[in-house]
């Protein structure tokens, strides 16, 4: 068998691992150490076997992982969820699924601290959907917001994803922050869009929640200066060059603590379960980051990207219609794997093509988790769907799905404007330097 054929075949064996619910690092593992060595013998066997799993988790940049998940955990444990969400509420929940649009909104904001979709998802849901349910809104608009608002962790800095996309192809972390904060306000605002079409249709959706006066309002925000300090800190450390990604890191993950010790949360079970929360997601991300490196040293052995970007080339396609391709493909792919696995599984040969054909690895980036977030939230096994019925009993999963429809149309409008103005991505990143 050639080596350009092997590289198909084991993409294929790898989703069909994971389709059997084998373990996205397991089977990435598996493949590219079987595939290593068939293709190039015991040599690469040996190097597969003992030095590429400890290079692939030593690099340069590593730390701000274990650090991002720390702020991300504690912040949760703090109470800063419930506040934020309370703060957007006082704001506008007296509109027409104002509701609905303050649980896009504290997504927003927790998604910024968070950097996890299903922890924003699931965090946001235990607070935004009770409350719903008091004021008679529907369980299809709901639980489609909270699931829809949770993909906003994935993209708003601080990302994990977006940490792990720079890891793999060598871009700037900060470059990245900086050019997802523009696609994901756009996002925010498309999917609070959303919503006010749906309730001006029908209103009983969701029906308008009582006026705040001026004092509780007042005294709403009073409890949010906390998480607004820390975002501010810690993105506009990156951003304005005071810190490095690392660093900022080491303050959020700093301030989250004692955030929650200042708020009188810090028991000594919540330190505990907040460390072991911490070091199993953290060995989680490695043994999967361990399982791609394993992956891609097979994928490049088979030469597979070179192939693919030779055949797009003699196929005459244009540039823009591989990226269609692209975004089809990861769009597709997203109906049957989470996103963290997705990117880790397909990231490298796919930069190596957007790069070759003259896109911006920056941009690309953008789009990559931009596209993934649709995968979070499109049936038939969209995780945050999944996440949405977990925390909220009596919800059945064909409710969610039908809420979900108008909120990936706005996803799908983000794309094409990213598409067509990429200086959406790229225009902060120059404007700070990076």
């Amino acid at each position: 068998m050639s080596p350009e054929l092997a590289g198909p075949i084991g993409f294929a064996v790898v989703v069909a691992l994971i389709a059997l619910r084998v373990p996205i690092a397991l089977a990435m593992a598996l493949v590219g150490t079987v595939g290593s060595i068939w293709l190039g013998g015991w040599t690469s066997g040996t190097y597969v076997l003992s030095n590429l799993p400890f290079e692939a988790i030593s690099i340069d940049g590593m730390e701000v992982v274990p650090l991002f998940i720390f702020m991300g955990v504690f912040a949760t444990y703090s109470g800063l969820s419930a506040n934020l969400y309370s703060g957007v509420q006082a704001m506008i929940g007296h509109w027409r699924g104002g509701i609905a649009m303050a649980t896009i909104g504290a997504s927003a904001g927790f998604g910024a601290i968070c950097g996890s979709s299903l922890a924003t998802a699931a965090t946001i849901g235990r607070v935004a959907m009770p409350e719903m349910r008091a004021r008679n809104y529907s369980d299809s608009l709901a639980a489609a917001s909270v699931a829809a608002g949770g993909t906003l962790g994935v993209l708003i800095p601080p990302s994990i994803i977006l940490i792990l996309y720079a890891i793999l192809t060598g871009e700037s972390i900060g470059a990245l922050f900086a050019a997802a904060l523009i696609p994901g306000l756009v996002g925010t605002l498309l999917y609070m869009a959303a919503i006010r079409v749906q309730v001006a249709r029908r209103p009983e959706l969701g029906p308008a929640g009582p006026r705040y006066t001026a004092r509780e309002r007042l005294a709403a925000l009073s409890r949010i200066w906390d998480a607004a300090l820390l975002i501010a800190l810690v993105i506009g450390g990156i951003y304005g060059r005071i810190f490095s990604p690392t660093e900022a890191a080491a303050v959020g993950a700093g301030g989250a603590l004692l955030i929650t010790l200042l708020r009188g949360k810090l028991t000594g079970s919540v330190l505990i379960k907040g460390l072991a929360e911490t070091a199993g997601m953290t060995g989680m991300i490695f043994l999967i980051l361990i399982g791609a490196a394993l992956f891609n040293y097979f994928i490049e052995l088979s030469n597979l990207t070179t192939v693919l970007t030779d055949a797009i080339r003699a196929s005459g396609l244009p540039p823009l219609g591989v990226l269609f391709l692209i975004v089809i493909f990861y769009i597709v792919l997203g109906c049957f794997m989470d996103s963290l696995s997705m990117v880790l599984l397909t990231v490298v040969p796919l930069y190596q093509l957007a790069t070759g054909l003259g896109f911006e690895g920056i941009w690309f980036g953008v789009l990559v988790v931009t596209v993934a977030e649709i995968g979070l939230i499109t049936p038939p096994i969209g995780m945050n769907l999944f996440v949405i019925q977990a925390v909220t009993p009596n919800l059945a999963i064909g409710t969610v799905i039908r809420g979900i429809l108008p909120f990936i149309g706005a996803d799908i409008v983000r794309v094409l404007l990213l598409v067509a103005f990429p200086a959406m991505a790229l225009y902060l990143p120059r404007v700070f330097g990076f």
